[in-house]
């Protein structure tokens, strides 16, 4: 097993660390959270107790996962985005338990966005730099600004994708996707 942890980096006794995660200067990861393997954890994040972030994940610089968050495979969460864990915090009150805050296979957070506690950014979807997420997102869905708002929709491959004419859009990457609601889409796969 290898994997790295930069000496400027406290990573507590009973945090579990996959393969080949790395570990950057200034990073404090407490005992209970889990990280998968093949991670990136950047400089100046926190990682409480009752986190886990999956495989392939890259957290920026400046970023805080408080307890109840759940990072699936493949994610990026940019510098500085907020993820909150109580709606009505209180100096020395806490809840029995934080609400389980999901970010969705392959989804992306752009900078400095808020995701409120509790919501499911959908997988491969993508929050741009900047927004507040007060409600779900569906998956390849695109939310911008504040409070955030669907405004189109994304490929795997993190390309926007056009309109759906005749309920059906292809991205240059050459996957296809087929429109089933006003809130909802899915990617099309041809079997042979």
């Amino acid at each position: 097993m290898s994997r790295f942890i930069h000496p400027n980096a406290l990573v507590e006794g009973g945090a579990s660390l996959g393969d080949r995660t790395r570990i950057w200067a200034f990073a404090h990861v407490l005992p209970g959270a889990r990280i998968g393997s093949d991670c990136n954890i950047c400089d100046n994040v926190f990682i409480e107790n009752d986190v886990i972030v999956g495989d392939r994940v890259t957290v920026k610089c400046g970023v805080q996962l408080w307890d109840g968050l759940r990072i699936e495979d493949d994610a990026f969460i940019g510098p500085n985005a907020t993820f909150t864990n109580d709606m009505r915090p209180r100096s020395k009150q806490y809840p029995q338990e934080f609400p389980k805050t999901q970010i969705g296979k392959g989804a992306t957070i752009g900078a400095n966005a808020t995701i409120l506690p509790g919501r499911r950014i959908g997988a491969w979807a993508m929050v741009g730099a900047g927004s507040v997420v007060t409600r779900d997102v569906p998956d390849f869905a695109l939310v911008t600004g504040n409070p955030g708002r669907l405004c189109g929709w994304v490929c795997r491959c993190g390309q926007k994708l056009g309109s759906f004419a005749a309920g059906a859009v292809s991205c240059p990457c050459g996957r296809s996707y087929q429109i089933i609601s006003d809130q909802t889409i899915e990617e099309k796969v041809d079997v042979p």
